[in-house]
Formats: structure tokens, sequence, C-alpha cells
């Protein structure tokens, strides 16, 4: 039975097989502000009079800006299944130049501090919350995938992904 396959947040991602995977935004149609989360609505820049967001695709590609490894389980209110194995993950800041922001997410699975750098490029890539059923992961109990988007270093062709350095 194939599994159903729902979006972490819905409208802030393209879904899987639709072309490709990007980050949904609005941009204000009065003064060109891009926000992600997307705000729909109203402009919530205060310089602004006003305007309707509209949706907009954006960057595909940026460069860290930051990055940090999460290496302990999230203590209560967080929900977490303290029987379950803790895995740790990495989270990237990643600046989008076109839109002039900085956006944050996981890093791709298999991707840790020690494979990137401040300055390197990345992409933004579909994925899900965790590789086995139960609350909190990528799959429920009944079968549901909790869609997500991750960020994974650009392979530019030169035998190595990225480029840049310094410290995080």
């Amino acid at each position: 039975m194939p599994r159903k396959r729902i979006p972490v947040v819905a409208g802030w991602f393209t879904e899987d097989g639709a072309g490709e995977f990007r980050l949904l935004g609005t941009r204000c149609p009065l003064c060109s502000s891009v926000f992600f989360p997307r705000q729909d609505g109203f402009c919530r820049n205060p310089g602004c009079p006003g305007g309707e967001p509209v949706e907009v695709p954006l960057s595909p590609r940026g460069t860290v800006w930051s990055y940090t490894d999460g290496r302990y389980r999230p203590p209560p209110p967080y929900p977490s299944d303290p029987d379950a194995a803790w895995e740790p993950y990495t989270l990237v800041a990643v600046e989008l130049a076109a839109e002039r922001m900085v956006v944050l997410g996981q890093a791709a699975p298999g991707v840790g501090v020690a494979d990137l750098a401040v300055g390197m490029a990345v992409e933004v890539v579909p994925g899900v919350l965790g590789p086995d059923a139960g609350p909190g992961s990528g799959a429920d109990d009944d079968g549901t995938v909790w869609t997500t988007w991750h960020w994974r270093p650009v392979d530019t062709g030169s035998g190595h992904a990225g480029s840049g350095g310094g410290a995080r």
C-alpha cells in the first residue's frame, strides 16, 4: 500500500513529482519584500502601505551562512519518545542572495557538520522528518510520511561538494 505523503507545513514547499523542488515564499507587489515563512494576507514590512502578497518560488540554491549540530533530545514540552534511540541532526542556515534572507533547515541525511563550511554552496532538496514509523519521525503508525525540506552541498564538479571555508 502506498504511503500518504503530507507536508509538515502546507504551502511552504512544492510537492515531490511536480517539477523542481522549491521552497515557497511570498512577495509583496508594492515593496517587493519577500517572506519565508510565507506571509499571506498582508505585507509585514512596517514601511510598506500594504499589499496582498503573492506566492513565489525561492532560489533553489544558496550559501551556508552558519551551521550546528543537535546532539541532545529536546526537553519537555517538545514531544519525544524517551524509549526511541536519539539521532543527532545538523541544522543549516542558508543565505539566499536573490531574496536577501537566511532560511534555516536540516541538512540532508548523511550530511554532518564535518561536511559543511561557511560560504559553501548548498541546494534545497525534498526530505522527510525521519526514517522510521512513529510520532515525531518520517512516518506515522498509519503509514503517513511527513515531508519537509533539507539542505545538501552542491557538487561543483571539482571532485568535492561546495566551496569556501571558515569557522561556523
